[in-house]
């Protein structure tokens, strides 16, 4: 039998990443995650929770809710970051150079790339006035 997924929603700022962040990992202990993914993970919430609180409301601040739901075959987690904030798709971005200097490279979009990297899969939707971004990590 699958788990159910649990969520919360919380006001999306930098001061409640910490709050989330507990709240996934609580939920990779429950089934034996491995450190390095989990530390993985940690990083794209920190920068994905980031972003929807740095711009998805801007200037003001909103409601951000974040899912999580265990799957098997592979045995993967699926996090799921949902705002109702300006309509933006971080995949669209191109991936930084990484090639260049750091004095070269154009600022940001280095987080998002990251993330690209340490996940097994990534997809953003804009569906019902919502923002739905995706991330997948095999176990």
């Amino acid at each position: 039998m699958e788990p159910k997924p649990k969520e919360m929603t919380i006001e999306a700022t930098l001061e409640n990443i910490p709050v989330v962040t507990d709240f996934v990992n609580d939920e990779l202990e429950e089934f034996g995650c491995p450190l390095r993914a989990r530390f993985q993970i940690d990083v794209a919430i920190d920068e994905l929770l980031g972003n929807i609180a740095q711009y998805a409301y801007d200037p003001e601040t909103g409601p951000a809710t974040v899912r999580v739901e265990v799957e098997d075959e592979p045995l993967s987690v699926v996090i799921t970051f949902i705002d109702h904030g300006k309509p933006y798709d971080p995949l669209a971005k191109e991936d930084p150079d990484t090639t260049l200097s750091v004095e070269d490279r154009d600022i940001g979009g280095l987080g998002i790339f990251v993330v690209k990297q340490t996940m097994d899969e990534i997809t953003y939707e804009y569906k019902n006035g919502q923002n739905i971004l995706r991330i997948k990590k095999n176990i």
